[in-house]
């Protein structure tokens, strides 16, 4: 029975991560709407944030209660999907619609949860993923639209074809064969985690600078030390 029950539990944090992306997805068709004191957009920050951090919960909770299953990694998988794809990518597509007077490109954001599928898929069948990861993974591509939508919130669209652009990028390099190291901490060991702390540290400095769109240069931090690492062989 005991063994059951911590079975359960990083499973029902799992379908809190998926919740969290179904209340994102419906906040993006509402991105100019008020609930309470937070527009629409804000809600869908909000909700994909709260996904990013049961997606953390559960494979802590699994780590630490030696819950592993097959089970587990697939409703991993389809969560992260919809909460990490799909999600920001209904985003773009309803905040590019907003502004945009070429509509037809901004339906380029359906890239995002169409390579962030491909992106998962690859990962499921990699068993060299582990420790480090090939491409962006898809919780770091969500946290860079969110602080992109924040920068086009705070200082203005810069238009549909720039925007088709980065899509394509950012949705390229999440299926890209790009070595990038792990986000995630296994233990509190300084040396070892280095430049976990580095990018938490910039990721503070960062967002007290500039708000939430600091988290977009959060991640071209991650990007572009991931590259640095991968040149010099570090």
């Amino acid at each position: 029975m005991t063994k059951k029950i911590t079975g359960i539990i990083p499973n029902t944090i799992t379908l809190c991560n998926l919740l969290s992306g179904c209340v994102a997805i419906f906040m993006a068709f509402h991105l100019e709407e008020q609930f309470g004191s937070l527009s629409g957009l804000q809600w869908t920050w909000i909700a994909i944030a709260a996904a990013a951090m049961f997606d953390f919960c559960d494979g802590a909770s699994a780590r630490g209660l030696g819950a592993y299953s097959p089970l587990g990694k697939e409703l991993d998988s389809l969560s992260d999907l919809v909460s990490f794809g799909v999600a920001p990518g209904l985003m773009m597509l309803n905040l590019g619609l907003q502004y945009s007077q070429h509509p037809w490109l901004c339906f380029s954001a359906l890239l995002i949860p169409a390579f962030g599928a491909l992106r998962l898929a690859k990962f499921n069948i990699d068993t060299t993923q582990s420790d480090s990861f090939r491409g962006l993974p898809i919780p770091a591509n969500a946290i860079f639209w969110i602080g992109l939508s924040a920068w086009i919130d705070a200082h203005g669209f810069f238009g549909s074809a720039g925007l088709a652009v980065i899509i394509v990028l950012i949705s390229t390099l999440m299926i890209s064969n790009m070595p990038m190291f792990s986000l995630k901490f296994h233990n509190f060991d300084f040396r070892e985690n280095f430049r976990r702390y580095a990018i938490l540290a910039a990721t503070v400095m960062f967002v007290i600078m500039w708000g939430v769109s600091g988290l977009l240069w959060t991640i071209l931090l991650y990007i572009g030390i991931s590259a640095s690492l991968n040149r010099f062989k570090l």
